[in-house]
């Protein structure tokens, strides 16, 4: 029997399968022979460890010792293996490390917490701040008050059930009345209200239904990572992407013990670096799973003047607030302020405790006769300033937080006595009030507290309120900054080529908010502002108002972005819009009549008869949407790092925010233009792999004449050429290419994807882009 070819250690490029009980291993393994023709080496496969049954996404963990038997188990998985591999393919799987499902009756760890309490050898599994709960879990599951539902509240022989949820009874406490039953137990169900002010469990962001895993343990570690490892070394997956490092005590760490139990395998990390920050050098990965090159590349095919010029339409059309979306900066540090006393209210309350603990305790006379309150207003003010997810170990936190942000803080405080708070709480994050077990317990949550503020107050809170342009609202984005201009991409790529050559870049994943197709469409208006703003003027004189003219505004563009949609999926991505941005309604405290204006309006506005307007304008900009399309793939296929190709985005692929990006997979052979650019290039890199690797080279090359800025070119390892158009509607307002040309390195160069075309030396971009608004190109072997 011929053995099963090796998988490449490093992938030429990945493809994303969003697995789920509809979308099962089977499913997958049928789809490999089509993936394999595309040109991909891997299969990147979402979390395959037993999960909530039914889960959609599978980041819900409850059981890693066993392969989730809904997508057909470690058998399932293994025949899925075995296929790729008959076909040159590997895969690589995503991990959990920081969180498991909160559910009891499915998470076996928890259920012996929640039995045996602090003395359970799980305890040391879950981030539990018993003394904080006096001794109990706060469990916040119940609908309203105990005093509401103790009769839903069930005694079943040694289990409490409550509706769907089932709960361990300590033992001989089962025929106690239900007070006293509730008293003795190691958790208290509440009402899930109080889950903002009193949990005492970590969880992860603002998710109470996930609880967060203490994997700095090493025994945790172990016992949470012997199934994948096992599976690693037996060659049935290949790789890893690393799933919301950001949430661990020490993320560098946790990598380090990965890095060593792998054997060094191909990792990546689910990494948001802000617009100036860094991968830390010492972490032992590949590198992110790519957003950062998602902001440079969507920010290439963004147009600055025409993106500031838009703002100030915006402004006048929806006329918010500066803090509500008015300016990016304030709608920030609004945000931030919302979540941080509210959301995130428990987990300052905990650092609060610690703080003032180890101020109370020191023998810095400096760090005594802090009163709690000051050192809870001291972290919420440096925390909100924060312009970064986290600081990490061995990188100098100083520069996270920083003596401006301090100087800032302390102007919160009215007396300036008590505003020395701020410098304690400074000291405690940087290291130098004390180093023992306390003084990093503090460090490890203050990080922890800040990657979930982060997220939830940019990503879920101010990206949803300031929307002049939609298409930089996007995970690891920077909508105050929304262009990237050419030079600065080249100088990303270049050095990512020199630190992070295999690290990953997407532009579509089961996070984004918008599709990279959507995203290209809305970044056309950045080009045309004042047309797009006779298009609003036309739509509101023909009734599209909306509720407001703010959640106006993003519903237009939405639209546009998207096309033609069904009511269904547009009202549902607008209805998730207005409660994350919180401005009129949220996911708790939901305003009926206001959501119910933005389901009519969806009907009578963008899926009635004013959305033809917007469809006709999207219509006629038809061509330069593509180019944008076809730039931003092209782009992200050849750049420095391993492309991950989400699924179903090799063709046409216009989707909004969860769920309507996670739809099962449905392979087939698309024939568009953008299913042949992605072919061409996915089989070039696995052709020839060693010309995008950690040994290629990364070179820009400068277009001369009337409209050079339209044209991005670069070249791989000088044998691969890609040259795109940028900004292709200014271009063509401007004249078209002219007499514009391209000096190609020496030698003939052949168009891969029409190879009888042929090009060499000084050439005319028109002739370049005389079939496609882009180019590849490889240098003719041999001559």
């Amino acid at each position: 029997m011929t053995p099963e070819p090796p998988a490449p250690p490093v992938p030429t490029a990945t493809y994303r399968l969003q697995l789920q009980p509809e979308f099962p291993f089977g499913a997958a393994e049928a789809a490999v022979p089509y993936l394999a023709r595309l040109g991909v080496s891997h299969l990147h496969l979402s979390p395959v460890l037993e999960a909530v049954p039914g889960s959609a996404h599978g980041y819900d963990v409850v059981d890693h010792a066993r392969v989730r038997e809904e997508l057909g188990g470690e058998a399932g998985l293994r025949a899925l293996s075995r296929t790729a591999r008959e076909h040159g393919l590997g895969l690589v799987v995503d991990i959990v490390p920081n969180h498991m499902a909160a559910s009891p009756r499915h998470n076996r760890p928890l259920w012996e917490v929640l039995r045996e309490g602090p003395e359970s050898p799980y305890a040391r599994w879950f981030d539990i701040d018993w003394e904080a709960g006096g001794g109990q879990v706060l469990l916040p599951v119940l609908g309203r008050r105990l005093g509401e539902e103790s009769g839903q509240l069930k005694v079943d022989g040694d289990v409490l059930r409550y509706h769907d949820h089932v709960f361990p009874l300590r033992e001989d406490t089962s025929t106690l009345p239900l007070p006293q039953l509730l008293d003795a137990q190691w958790y208290r169900p509440v009402w899930w209200r109080l889950a903002r002010t009193e949990l005492n469990y970590r969880r992860f962001f603002t998710i109470s239904e996930l609880i967060g895993v203490r994997v700095e343990d090493p025994e945790v570690f172990t016992a949470t990572h012997a199934t994948l490892l096992r599976l690693l070394g037996e060659g049935v997956i290949d790789g890893l992407r690393v799933d919301h490092p950001d949430g661990l005590a020490d993320p560098e760490g946790y990598l380090r013990r990965l890095h060593e139990a792998t054997g060094g395998r191909w990792t990546v990390v689910e990494k948001i670096l802000a617009a100036d920050e860094h991968l830390p050098s010492a972490w032992p990965v590949a590198g992110t799973t790519g957003y950062d090159a998602l902001r440079r590349v969507d920010g290439l095919f963004t147009d600055p003047v025409g993106a500031g010029d838009l703002l100030g339409h915006y402004r006048r059309f929806a006329g918010p607030l500066g803090e509500g979306g008015g300016h990016w900066a304030s709608t920030v540090r609004r945000a931030a302020h919302r979540v941080v006393t509210h959301e995130l209210a428990a987990e300052v309350d905990r650092l609060t405790r610690v703080a003032s603990r180890l101020c109370g305790t020191s023998p810095d006379a400096a760090l005594r006769d802090h009163a709690p309150w000051a050192l809870r207003t001291a972290l919420r003010e440096l925390l909100v300033r924060l312009e970064v997810y986290r600081p990490y170990s061995s990188q100098d936190a100083a520069a996270v937080v920083t003596e401006e942000a301090a100087t800032e803080a302390r102007a919160a405080f009215t007396v300036p006595e008590e505003a020395h708070a701020v410098t304690a709480v400074r000291d405690l994050v940087l290291g130098r009030a004390g180093d023992g077990p306390g003084h990093a317990e503090f460090r490890a949550r203050f990080a922890q507290t800040a990657s979930a503020l982060r997220a939830k107050s940019v990503e879920d809170m101010a990206f949803y309120r300031y929307v002049p342009l939609l298409s930089a609202n996007e995970v690891g984005g920077d909508p105050g900054a929304p262009a990237v201009a050419p030079e600065d991409f080249h100088a990303y790529c270049g050095r990512v080529q020199r630190d992070w050559p295999v690290g990953g870049t997407v532009l579509s994943t089961h996070d984004t908010k918008r599709s990279a197709d959507v995203r290209a469409a809305v970044a056309v208006l950045s080009q045309c502002p004042e047309r797009w703003a006779d298009v609003l003027a036309e739509v509101t004189r023909a009734g599209g108002t909306g509720p407001d003219p703010h959640l106006a505004w993003a519903a237009w563009q939405t639209l546009f972005g998207l096309g033609r949609a069904d009511r269904e999926r547009l009202c549902g991505a607008l209805l998730k819009h207005v409660r994350e941005a919180g401005l009129h309604t949220t996911w708790t405290e939901q305003e009926p009549a206001y959501e119910q204006a933005v389901t009519a309006f969806v009907a009578q506005g963008p899926c009635g008869a004013p959305g033809e307007s917007v469809m006709e304008f999207r219509d006629a900009l038809a061509p330069h949407i593509r180019a944008n399309v076809l730039g931003a793939a092209l782009v992200q296929l050849t750049m420095p790092g391993v492309p991950d190709v989400y699924q179903g985005t090799e063709d046409e692929y216009r989707a909004l925010v969860d769920p309507d990006n996670r739809q099962p997979f449905e392979p087939r052979e698309p024939s568009s233009d953008k299913a042949e650019l992605t072919r061409a290039a996915l089989r070039l890199r696995r052709r020839r792999p060693e010309l995008f690797g950690s040994r290629a080279t990364y070179t820009p090359l400068r277009a001369e004449g009337p409209a050079a800025a339209h044209c991005v070119a670069f070249v791989r390892s000088q044998e691969v050429l890609t040259a795109v158009t940028r900004l292709s509607l200014r271009l063509a307002e401007a004249g078209g290419w002219r007499d514009t040309s391209l000096t190609l390195p020496p030698g003939p160069w052949r168009d891969v994807l029409s190879p009888e075309r042929r090009f060499e030396g000084h050439t005319r971009v028109a002739d370049l882009f005389g079939r496609l608004p882009v180019a590849l190109l490889e240098r003719v072997a041999g001559q």
